[in-house]
């Protein structure tokens, strides 16, 4: 479970404060899927770092597993599993040898690590493509060995970051069934996407931030009857008009 409370974050910005991030507050059950959406600038990717261990709040914390980020960020790392966009992969190794490398740095045993390989590849369909050098992967290729990276050190919460962008149809289906694996084994999963139509697709709840504060948050219905809006486009393009006005 991911929990995240009045996080608080500001930047100095050609010497003028700019508070990007202003007391959020979220929760992520396991076996749930949510959305952390909002338009450029709304504070996600400020929100993301901080759920992260990468950036300290300057007020509030985030617990996952019971460990706090104000008391172990360290720790809080080895409960993560993060999927980008800007994911690459190691041109010079091996499928295989770079799994077994990424599990090695979240010092997972060498067996556990390659029973589970073996179960990843089986469930990406990686199988017939371990040994060969990732510089030689499709772009659907690199995508589902990327997939199985955040996987091989068993995290308990996934932070999925913009996980369709360039891809086709095809590619978009795999990150859609890999979502449905993260749910059906317990993950807490939490996703910042653009692409509004997939949000609705895959998460249980919401989180709507704009201009550093959360705005709306609950399912699809709740920001329905809070709104007064049946989808997501509709709801951002309130609250940009919304901004403009101000």
């Amino acid at each position: 479970m991911i929990v995240a409370t009045k996080l608080r974050k500001e930047f100095q910005v050609r010497g003028k404060a700019l508070v990007a991030v202003d007391r959020v507050s979220f929760q992520v059950g396991n076996g749930e899927v949510y959305g952390l959406l909002g338009p450029n600038g709304a504070g996600k990717t400020t929100t993301l770092r901080m759920v992260m261990g990468l950036v300290e709040p300057d007020e509030g914390y985030v617990e996952i597993g019971g460990i706090r980020t104000d008391v172990d960020r360290a720790q809080i790392r080895h409960q993560l599993g993060l999927i980008s966009t800007n994911d690459g992969v190691y041109p010079w190794l091996s499928v295989r040898e770079m799994l077994l490398y990424f599990a090695d740095l979240y010092a997972v045993d060498l067996d556990v690590a390659k029973t589970r390989l073996v179960e990843l590849a089986q469930l990406l369909d990686i199988e017939s493509i371990l040994d060969q050098r990732c510089s030689t992967l499709s772009t659907g290729q690199k995508q589902r060995v990327t997939l199985a990276r955040g996987l091989m050190h068993d995290p308990p919460v996934m932070l999925l970051d913009e996980p369709t962008r360039g891809l086709d149809v095809v590619g978009s289906q795999t990150v859609f069934r890999f979502i449905e694996i993260l749910r059906s084994r317990g993950k807490s999963v939490l996703l910042s996407t653009h692409r509004l139509d997939e949000a609705e697709r895959v998460c249980d709840r919401f989180g709507l931030l704009h201009h550093g504060t959360m705005r709306y948050e609950g399912t699809l219905d709740d920001l329905r009857a809070q709104t007064g809006r049946d989808h997501l486009v509709d709801m951002f393009i309130a609250l940009i008009r919304e901004g403009e006005g101000n």
